[in-house]
C-alpha cells in the first residue's frame, strides 16, 4: 500500500513541507558569515589585481630602462672597439691516481676482471 494516496494526505504532505521551509528561513542566520567571508574575498581580490598592475607598470619600467642601457652600450661599443685579452693556457696536470679522482657512485659497469657487477654489488650479473 502506497504512503500517500489520498489528495487529503498529498495536501498535508505539502502543508508540511512549506511550514519546513518557512521554519528553515526564519532560523536562517540571515548570510552575515557568508557576506563578510565574500567582502573579504573581493578585498584580497582587488589587492591582489592592483598589486599585480604594480608589478606589470614596474617590469616594464624596467624592460624600457634595459633597452635604454643597451642601446647606449651599443654605442659605446660601435665608437671605440676593445680588443679580447690574452690568455694563457696552461695543461690540466692530473695530481690524483684515477681511481681516487672518481666518486664512489661513478664506477664502471664491469670490474676489472671483466666481469659485470651485479645489482647495488650483492650479486653478480651473468
Amino acid at each position: 500500500m502506497p504512503l500517500f494516496s489520498t489528495p487529503t494526505q498529498f495536501a498535508a504532505l505539502a502543508l508540511v513541507f512549506v511550514a519546513g521551509w518557512l521554519f528553515g528561513l526564519a532560523s536562517h542566520p540571515g548570510g552575515k558569515k557568508w557576506k563578510a567571508r565574500y567582502l573579504a574575498e573581493r578585498d584580497a581580490h582587488g589587492a591582489a589585481k592592483k598589486d599585480s598592475d604594480l608589478r606589470a607598470v614596474a617590469a616594464e619600467k624596467r624592460a624600457t630602462e634595459a633597452e635604454h642601457e643597451n642601446a647606449r652600450l651599443v654605442k659605446a661599443a660601435s665608437a671605440a672597439p676593445v680588443a679580447a685579452p690574452v690568455v694563457e693556457r696552461r695543461p690540466v696536470v692530473d695530481t690524483v691516481a684515477r681511481s681516487e679522482a672518481r666518486p664512489a657512485y661513478a664506477r664502471p659497469a664491469y670490474r676489472a676482471d671483466g666481469t659485470k657487477r651485479g645489482w647495488f654489488d650483492f650479486d653478480q650479473r651473468r
